[in-house]
């Protein structure tokens, strides 16, 4: 057997299983009464299905049962957050063109030198700097590995995100929550297994940064909102006798219908599927986003006492986040709050956009990071924080900062991940990788490492070949790993 073909092609449509399965459903029946709601983590990847190919669980024993992806939509400034460079207050306001060779920018508008705005101390026993934009996070730094040499193939925002999301520059690829959530299933069958908490930005490139591309169509991304009404429509309307269970049997003859005259189809396969999730998140999502069980001082660590409500309304998506890991979901994204910063994207006034910007997300994160390890499952959830590239070191204009994909840094804790750690560097401005580059395949691959999978393993045969999320490309960074 190929290595690259431990996946099916596709997922068995319902009626090839029953022509297959036949007379398997006393097993199946049998399984059930144990409890066998997903695939088993202990599980190494010589266990697989001979007739159909079909991988049961992870390649590895895996360290992480769940990712929450922190996405710092429009690039965070890596000189202005966690990596200082003296050198720029000390040549602020010089010509970089005399300093290094300064490669063409997004808006071809390259100013002076520009120093950072905050200042930067050193946090936790292991001495890391963090500048004054995140005086929460710092605290957790003991928890966090740290990498400076992050770099992107894009400078534009929609390209850098679908690179970032997806592992391809180019739209309709699927998203790395897509993948996860289609080698590793869910634990959870009432609630999707990969969640986007829409904290009131969509990125640019929309919402094929979470779609599930050439995978069936039940692997995309199902989006959510903290608050009452978390997705629209989920309320059935009242007074309206039997009118939900009408609307289902009408549909399920139609598609009925289409199965008939078509033959196997997936969208109609998955249309079926996500309206029967969608008939049981009507009770499971209510309960979830209510926060009457959780404690005032777990409210207050995340925030929810803020003046901004900026940082209250990310704390909300912050604590849902937690919540939908106790619940079993696989991958889950938070975007950005809409504070009155374009994003993390100042090409102008960056003092006042970054603070913005960092004052709504910089205490939610640090309160999800210290109530999960005071729970116990910081141990078994990776937590990513990233953009999708960094800035400039010199001013685009006077006091703002271009598009730089040569270097940026982020940061992962949680689980297997060695906690105090510096990974890469960058030169003496912040502007280049000078050692240990890191790529968004090499971030793919690590937390797919993290989460038991072999990025080399993990397939889909489409077009006539073997796709996987890393491309022919991507190593684990093991310098950051427990």
């Amino acid at each position: 057997m190929s290595k690259y073909h431990n996946f099916m092609q596709r997922p068995l449509s319902r009626r090839e299983m029953l022509t297959i399965c036949k007379g398997g459903f006393g097993s199946l029946a049998f399984m059930s009464l144990f409890g066998a709601t997903t695939f088993s983590c202990s599980r190494s990847k010589t266990a697989l299905d001979s007739s159909s190919n079909l991988l049961l669980g992870p390649h590895h024993l895996p360290k992480a049962k769940n990712v929450i992806f922190l996405y710092m939509d429009g690039g965070v400034s890596q000189v202005d957050s966690f990596d200082p460079k003296p050198r720029l207050a000390k040549e602020n306001g010089q010509d970089p063109r005399k300093k290094f060779k300064v490669d063409a920018t997004q808006f071809d508008n390259v100013g002076k030198i520009l120093k950072s705005p905050w200042d930067f101390k050193q946090y936790g026993d292991c001495g890391m700097p963090v500048s004054d934009l995140f005086p929460h996070i710092a605290t957790c730094v003991d928890d966090i590995a740290l990498i400076r040499s992050m770099t992107s193939q894009f400078p534009e925002h929609t390209n850098a995100n679908y690179f970032l999301h997806t592992g391809s520059g180019l739209q309709g690829r699927p998203s790395m929550g897509s993948w996860m959530t289609y080698g590793l299933g869910s634990e959870n069958k009432n609630i999707p297994g990969y969640v986007v908490l829409d904290g009131g930005l969509i990125p640019p490139g929309g919402l094929d940064n979470f779609k599930n591309g050439f995978l069936p169509a039940s692997y995309q991304a199902s989006i959510l909102r903290a608050g009452p009404q978390p997705v629209a429509n989920i309320i059935p309307k009242e007074n309206v006798p039997n009118l939900q269970e009408r609307k289902l049997d009408f549909i399920k003859q139609l598609d009925d219908k289409q199965l008939e005259a078509l033959g196997e189809a997936d969208a109609i396969e998955s249309a079926i599927s996500n309206y029967e999730l969608a008939y049981k998140m009507q009770s499971s999502i209510p309960e979830l986003t209510e926060f009457k069980e959780e404690t005032e001082a777990t409210k207050k660590l995340y925030g929810f006492d803020s003046d901004d409500p900026h940082t209250r309304g990310y704390a909300a998506q912050c604590l849902l986040a937690r919540r939908l890991v106790e619940r079993g979901v696989r991958f889950i994204e938070l975007t950005c709050p809409k504070v009155s910063a374009d994003r993390w994207d100042q090409h102008g006034d960056l003092k006042d956009g970054h603070e913005k910007n960092a004052h709504a997300v910089d205490q939610p994160i640090a309160g999800l990071i210290k109530d999960l390890k005071s729970r116990g499952m910081l141990e078994e959830t990776l937590v990513v924080w990233t953009g999708e590239f960094g800035r400039t070191p010199f001013a685009q204009g006077t006091d703002g900062r271009d598009h730089n994909p040569s270097a940026f840094s982020m940061w992962m804790a949680g689980a297997g991940i060695k906690g105090g750690t510096i990974f890469g560097r960058t030169d003496e401005y912040g502007y280049r990788v000078i050692e240990n580059e890191v790529t968004v395949h090499d971030l793919h691959a690590t937390i797919m490492h993290l989460m038991g999978i072999d990025h080399e393993h993990l397939t889909f045969r489409f077009g006539g070949r073997d796709m996987r999320l890393t491309d022919v490309h991507g190593h684990v960074i093991k310098d950051v790993l427990a």
